[in-house]
């Protein structure tokens, strides 16, 4: 999760150093340059732009496999998967990238009003600050993991970080999912899998696609990365550090054929995109890949936890 930046104006982006075990920078910012001074002066920031300018650059929308379609910017990832009955969205990104991923769900064949369900991963606003713009835009029904509904309708991120508290545009949630739940359009449904650490009500989407020999497995893994949640201390998430050790756990026998992260570098998403439109149609198809990323987060969750024990 990187940090929420407001629309109010004027303002400028601070930069804090990238937390423990990774997870990039986290900008934030102050509502006036006398408020950035006075935080500047008070914290180890750095002025300048926080985000990584990949969030925002736009990206033209690509096939992945079967019904899914890459529709996110060129640093953080939207999928769009077409139904018989309208599509699906899984995640929005960043509140400015609103348009864009409107503007790329036109191109890839579907009308706003044709999306009929948002899904998403969890309540930081690198994925959810656009829900409420697309769900305004298409009057799509937007499900999300239960313990992160609250953090959505508020605009609050769940939790404590050594970042601060980061907002972003509420919205409301039509429907909040348990581990196992199944979420149907059409003829695609799609499986919830708790995988709460993150933040409390990160979710795991599952599907499969028809494939010739056998259905592939699809698997939209939420982060288990710690990107700056406190371990220790955590009163607003008291028991983080069991759910994340739960959740790496779990994630890592999930059967994954097609990885497709909310932050495409994970799995090399743009790029085997590329090498999908070249003419490899199983540029995507890669069952070792979860358990590697699983692996390395599995590795940074306890280098980080050990820090903070220190």
């Amino acid at each position: 999760m990187k940090q929420m930046a407001s629309h109010s104006a004027p303002s400028v982006r601070l930069r804090l150093p990238p937390p423990p075990g990774g997870g990039g920078s986290f900008g934030f910012r102050a509502r006036s340059l006398v408020g950035a001074v006075a935080i500047a002066a008070s914290a180890p920031l750095l002025l300048g732009g926080a985000d990584p300018p990949a969030w925002t650059r736009a990206h033209a929308p690509f096939p992945i496999a079967g019904p899914i379609t890459y529709v996110g910017s060129e640093g953080i990832a939207a999928y769009l998967i077409k139904t018989s009955a309208g599509a699906i969205l899984i995640d929005s990104t960043l509140a400015e990238n609103a348009g864009m991923i409107e503007r790329n769900i036109a191109a890839a064949g579907a009308r706003p009003r044709d999306v009929k369900l948002i899904l998403v991963t969890h309540a930081h606003f690198d994925h959810a600050a656009g829900v409420a713009a697309l769900k305004r835009a298409t009057g799509a029904r937007v499900v999300a993991g239960a313990r992160d509904v609250r953090a959505l309708e508020t605009g609050v991120p769940p939790g404590e970080t050594n970042y601060g508290v980061i907002r972003f545009p509420p919205v409301h949630v039509d429907r909040g999912v348990r581990d196992g739940d199944k979420v149907t359009l059409g003829n695609v449904t799609l499986t919830a899998r708790a995988t709460p650490g993150h933040t409390p009500g990160c979710t795991t989407w599952t599907m499969q696609i028809p494939a010739k020999l056998r259905a592939l497995n699809v698997v939209f893994p939420c982060s288990v990365s710690v990107a700056g949640n406190r371990l220790i201390g955590n009163r607003a998430y008291p028991g983080i550090v069991a759910d994340y050790r739960r959740s790496i756990a779990m994630l890592g026998t999930l059967p994954a054929d097609i990885v497709l992260p909310s932050h495409p570098e994970l799995a090399d998403v743009i790029a085997r995109g590329k090498r999908h439109r070249a003419g490899d149609t199983t540029a995507f198809v890669d069952p070792t890949l979860l358990p590697k990323i699983v692996a390395k987060a599995k590795v940074a969750f306890d280098a980080d936890l050990a820090k903070q024990a220190r």
